[in-house]
C-alpha cells in the first residue's frame, strides 16, 4: 500500500504485465484497488486470457475516467506468465523438462550415478526454475535410485513447490526423503487403488501426510495426459518443473506432455551410460519432434540451452 508508506498515487502512471482483475478469487477484484488509488494512467502489458476477466479490468478502469494503454511488451509480459495463460487458454500447466547430461547425451553412468555431472552454477540455475513452478514432478524410479528431496536450496524462496510423484505401483519408499511434507505438500499417482496391498501402502502414506490418486490409462499405467489436466484444472497449478529419468522422460515427450526443455551440457563425454529418454528409434529422420532453441547460456564450462515446440 503505498499511501501506508507515505506516498500519494494520485495522478500516477501505473504499469502491469497483466490485466487487472475484475472478480474476486483468492484476492479482492484488483481494478477496485486501482481505482481507489487514482492514478491518471494505467498502462497494461497484455488483456487476461481469463474469460472472467477478458478485457472487464480495462473497462472497468476506463468507466472510472483513467486513461488506459493496452499492448506494451506484450511478447514480454506472455514469456512472463506462460504458465498462466497456458491454463487458461488450454486448460494445461506449462510443463518444463530438465535434464542434466554430458556432451554425447548422457545422464548417469550405467550403474545409475549422476551427482555431479554439471557445475554448481548450473545447479543453482536449475534451482531457479524450481523456485519458479508450481510443482516438481518426478518418477518412482528417480525416488528409489537417488532419493532426492526436489526442495529448493540454492535461491531464496518463499514457499517450497508442490512435489508430485508418478508411481504406478505405490513402489515409493516410506521413508523416502521426498514424503518429508512438513516444507509443502506432496501428490503421489498410482494407477489403480483396488488390491487391498495397494489400499494398505495408501494408508501408509497418507498417514505421513501424502496424497494418494489413481489416474490410470487404458494399459494400466498413470494417465499422463489427465494428470496435467487434473493439475491445471483441480489444482490450479500454473508451471510444472520435471526432473525424472530416462523411462519417464521418454512417456513424458511421447504422449506429448512437454512445453519445453531445459537441458544443461558439462564439457565432457560420459561413453557408456543412460540416456536422456527412452524413446523408440524412428524410421525417418521427419518423424522427429520439432524443437526451436530460445535461449543459450553459459554458467561457468556449462552450456544450458532452452527449447519450445515449434
Amino acid at each position: 500500500n503505498v499511501k501506508a508508506q507515505g506516498f500519494d498515487p494520485r495522478g500516477s502512471t501505473v504499469y502491469v504485465t497483466l490485466e487487472p482483475c475484475n472478480h474476486t478469487g483468492r484476492t479482492p477484484p484488483c481494478v477496485d484497488a486501482l481505482i481507489a488509488a487514482q492514478p491518471a494512467k494505467v498502462i497494461v502489458a497484455m488483456s487476461d486470457p481469463n474469460p472472467l476477466v477478458g478485457g472487464k479490468g480495462l473497462e472497468r478502469l476506463k468507466a472510472a475516467g483513467i486513461d488506459v494503454r493496452c499492448g506494451l511488451l506484450e511478447q514480454e509480459a506472455h514469456a512472463l506468465n506462460r504458465g498462466f495463460i497456458s491454463r487458461m487458454t488450454r486448460g494445461l500447466p506449462w510443463v518444463r523438462m530438465k535434464i542434466a547430461a554430458s556432451l554425447d547425451g548422457k545422464t548417469a553412468l550405467p550403474n545409475g550415478q549422476s551427482q555431479w555431472i554439471t557445475n554448481a552454477l548450473s545447479r543453482a540455475d536449475g534451482h531457479h526454475w524450481r523456485a519458479q513452478a508450481c510443482a516438481i514432478l518426478t518418477g518412482v524410479g528417480t525416488v528409489k535410485e537417488d532419493d532426492p528431496t526436489l526442495n529448493v536450496r540454492d535461491v531464496e524462496t518463499e514457499r517450497q513447490p508442490w512435489k508430485v510423484i508418478v508411481d504406478s505401483k505405490l513402489e515409493t519408499p516410506l521413508n523416502a526423503k521426498v514424503l518429508d511434507a512438513a516444507e509443502s505438500g506432496v501428490i503421489l499417482i498410482c494407477a489403480s487403488l483396488d488390491l487391498p496391498q495397494a489400499q494398505e501402502k495408501a494408508k501408509a502414506l497418507q498417514a505421513q501426510g501424502v496424497e494418494v490418486i489413481a489416474m490410470a490409462n487404458a494399459h494400466g499405467k498413470v494417465d499422463l495426459p489427465k494428470l496435467f489436466a487434473y493439475l491445471a484444472q483441480e489444482r490450479h497449478m500454473n508451471e510444472i518443473h520435471i526432473e525424472a529419468g530416462f523411462k519417464l522422460n521418454g512417456s513424458l515427450l511421447r504422449e506429448d506432455c512437454v512445453d519445453e526443455l531445459l537441458l544443461y551440457y558439462a564439457p565432457f563425454f560420459m561413453g557408456e551410460g543412460i540416456g536422456m529418454a527412452n524413446i523408440s528409434p524412428l524410421a525417418t529422420l521427419d518423424q522427429g519432434q520439432d524443437w526451436k532453441i530460445i535461449d543459450q547460456t553459459l554458467f561457468g564450462s556449462d552450456l544450458r540451452l532452452r527449447l519450445n515446440k515449434k
